[in-house]
């Protein structure tokens, strides 16, 4: 039996999932208890997390940055494959960025995608493949998502990791908006030592709001204000005209502590 991924690839033009019937089964989590049974958003199947990648990220001297975790990923997983396509892009017609642009998959568990709709990399591969998702604007998602073992059709052994490079108009991360804030933080936590402030150069003009995965900034008082739901993903800096948004590291030791998460979730070795 084909998987849903193979499936969406031999009829092009159909999408990869129905996108309605995902935001519906996401908008039903708000009722009270559904989001902790259901296997999409429970924090014992899922462990998610945006890596800012914004070029102007405050750093004090010597603090890594974060999308050094992700090589280091990358350089210590024992496989490495890139999905030929993005199949949130393509379920939804994305018509800002690539198609082209898939998720790379590490760790032993992505031997199980068919291999007709990837392709095995080495490290280096594995990082230009990143850095030009990164230039293009796309923003890493990085962890263990449920939802993966069905798309391609992997049992959950624990030893696959997924790097979805995620658009703000397509990705499916835009639908974890609706589960409550107490059931979001243990699947889709926030990278720790992060943090996103906004300076008095902000002139509210919502450039951020519209740019943001999660719905979490508003403007009050002709001023943007971050709520509970960021993510730390970087997005609204990258966007706002202003630059009164910035990406600040406030703990030297994140990288280690992001990577001690990930690790205890998915063996990539």
């Amino acid at each position: 039996m084909k998987t849903m991924i193979e499936r969406g690839k031999a009829v092009r033009k159909s999408p990869l999932i129905n996108f309605n019937m995902v935001e519906l089964a996401f908008r039903m989590m708000k009722i009270p208890g559904v989001a902790r049974r259901h296997s999409w958003s429970r924090g014992d199947l899922n462990n998610m997390r945006f890596l800012p990648v914004n070029e102007e990220i405050e750093a004090p001297e010597g603090f890594p940055l974060p999308i050094e975790l992700l090589y280091r990923l990358i350089d210590e997983a024992s496989y490495r494959v890139v999905i030929d396509y993005c199949f949130c892009r393509r379920g939804c017609d994305c018509k800002t960025y690539p198609v082209s642009t898939g998720c790379l998959v590490l760790g032993a568990g992505a031997k199980q995608i068919a291999t007709s709709v990837r392709r095995e990399v080495g490290v280096e591969e594995a990082r230009r493949h990143t850095d030009d998702a990164v230039a293009t604007g796309l923003v890493p998602f990085i962890g263990k998502i449920r939802l993966d073992n069905l798309l391609y059709g992997i049992k959950d052994h624990g030893r696959f990791l997924t790097v979805c490079f995620c658009c703000e108009c397509c990705c499916v991360s835009r639908f974890t908006q609706h589960i409550p804030i107490a059931d979001l933080e243990p699947a889709y936590t926030r990278l720790p030592g992060v943090e996103v402030i906004v300076s008095d150069e902000c002139v509210g003009c919502g450039e951020c709001v519209e740019g943001c995965f999660m719905n979490a900034i508003s403007v009050e008082g002709g001023k943007a204000v971050i709520g509970e739901y960021c993510r730390a993903c970087g997005r609204c800096a990258t966007v706002c005209p202003s630059e009164a948004l910035e990406v600040r590291l406030t703990d030297p030791a994140f990288l280690e502590e992001a990577y001690r998460q990930i690790s205890g979730y998915v063996n990539i070795k």
